[in-house]
């Protein structure tokens, strides 16, 4: 009868003790969970992807496939946008088996609202007639369809090699123009 008895007082004592250990713990620490704000939520992007391909298509006939490394969509701002902070990479089809064309650059946004492309640091865009255009910043209005950009471009074909600021032109570079040309050179001795 003892041994149980003590055996009952030990329990109840290392269930006090055991008590007393954790109510310690729990009240001597900090509450440190903050409330996240409403104003902070809104900030945050509403949909992320990451290392994803979009593809476009028309009647059946692939037009495009776009990649990136991430993209970051906010909607919940008063202008919709998405953001491809890690670059962006954009093959041509046009109903073809393999690319016509390609676009890429280091950085990209894309505006719902006003359906405009913006494109920045290394803009790379090349035509089915293999014409190369090399920019640090380029626009492509969607409504106007128009591509264009106030600063330094070079544009490279097999036969000569332009240089100027200022640009305008179809999404194709077929109708294009600079608007300041500050150097020619011409790749093929006539």
């Amino acid at each position: 009868m003892i041994s149980i008895s003590n055996r009952i007082i030990s329990l109840k004592v290392f269930i006090i003790i055991v008590f007393s250990i954790g109510s310690i713990f729990i009240f001597s620490c900090e509450r440190k969970i903050d409330t996240i704000k409403k104003s902070e939520i809104l900030t945050l992007p509403s949909v992320t992807a990451r290392g994803a391909s979009t593809l476009f298509t028309d009647s059946g006939k692939i037009q495009l496939v776009m990649t990136f490394p991430i993209m970051e969509t906010y909607n919940n701002v008063e202008s919709p946008y998405s953001e491809f902070r890690s670059g962006i990479m954009v093959e041509f089809y046009d109903g073809q088996a393999e690319p016509v064309g390609y676009a890429s650059s280091k950085y990209a946004r894309y505006t719902d609202k006003k359906k405009l492309w913006e494109l920045k640091d290394s803009v790379i865009i090349v035509n089915e007639n293999k014409d190369r255009l090399e920019t640090d910043q380029l626009f492509w209005d969607q409504d106007k369809n128009l591509i264009y950009t106030d600063r330094l471009v070079k544009i490279t074909n097999e036969d000569q090699t332009i240089i100027g600021t200022g640009f305008e032109s179809d999404p194709k570079l077929e109708k294009r123009k600079i608007k300041n040309v500050s150097a020619t050179i011409y790749l093929k001795e006539e």
